[in-house]
């Protein structure tokens, strides 16, 4: 299984690269952990439809077919630990990979988002791309370690 993390924005600072890798190396191989940045749509004077279509242009070619889209939004649903671990299990059935999305600075075009097979959110905060994308790729692996039996995670 492929789990592809798609994020708008290529420059994280490099406590967020190294996060990033430090969890991308833990993964078994049965489980590879892919991050394709996508670039984002320069603001200055067009319209957010304009930014939307270029963004969803985009992170639609850097996503295989047939992938299982999950869309990263702050009206998605919030989940635990251990149902993000159920997820994962889910997903690892189903057999094919999935795609974790992460729209830019004003968030994912809403059809695209609305399209995406699952909305979740990481939090209630208003965080920064660089710690959703270490976030989220923690969380996967915490879900992952439940999953094993791992000692990583305690309940």
């Amino acid at each position: 299984m492929r789990l592809l993390i798609v994020a708008v924005g290529q420059r994280v600072p490099d406590w967020a690269q190294t996060a990033w890798d430090d969890y991308a190396k833990r993964f078994p191989f049965e489980i590879k952990v892919e991050l394709k940045a996508v670039k984002t749509e320069p603001r200055a004077s067009k319209s957010l439809d304009t930014i939307f279509a270029a963004e969803r242009a985009r992170i639609e070619a850097a996503i295989p077919k047939g992938c299982r889209i999950v869309a990263l939004d702050e009206r998605g649903t919030a989940l635990t630990t251990l149902a993000l671990a159920g997820k994962l299990k889910d997903w690892q059935l189903s057999g094919g990979d999935v795609a974790l999305v992460i729209g830019g600075p004003d968030g994912l075009e809403p059809a695209f988002r609305q399209a995406a097979h699952e909305r979740i959110r990481l939090s209630d905060l208003t965080l920064p791309h660089a710690m959703v994308r270490v976030l989220l790729i923690e969380q996967l692996y915490r879900a992952w370690s439940v999953n094993a039996n791992h000692p990583y995670h305690r309940e």
